[in-house]
């Protein structure tokens, strides 16, 4: 199995995971594990953006310029909005608040789920696995 092969597949499990505590979330607890499982995801996304584009000879110094990378390379879509994911990662990391946990939950749920979707559709079709 490839590098990219096994990172696709982890990214799809985390994601499915996600998508799974978003749906069933009722609580302060439960928005909690969306947001822990929406950090563990990210990584795994990023990660899948590092191995596609170093494989075309880019070195990434860390998400950001990865992402950047990805977005010129076209096999990201909107660009800006994974740049403000990973903003809201790195707050879910270093600041707490109530208040910025219900932003980033209403984040992940409304616009973060549905772009990471298309965006693992468009690695899949970039490397050609088109099948889910």
């Amino acid at each position: 199995m490839r590098p990219i092969d096994y990172a696709i597949d982890r990214l799809q499990k985390a994601y499915a995971q996600l998508k799974d505590a978003v749906e069933r979330a009722v609580d302060d607890l439960d928005r909690d594990g969306v947001i822990q499982r929406f950090e563990f995801t990210f990584e795994a996304f990023w990660k899948c953006v590092k191995i596609l584009v170093e494989h075309e000879g880019f070195t990434c110094q860390g998400p950001r310029s990865c992402i950047k990378e990805g977005a010129r390379r076209g096999y990201l879509s909107d660009g800006q909005t994974l740049l403000d994911m990973l903003e809201d990662k790195n707050r879910t990391l270093h600041v707490y608040s109530e208040a910025a946990a219900q932003e980033i939950f209403e984040r992940i749920k409304e616009v973060y789920i549905g772009l990471l979707g298309d965006n693992i559709k468009r690695f899949k079709d970039y490397i050609g696995l088109n099948s889910d």
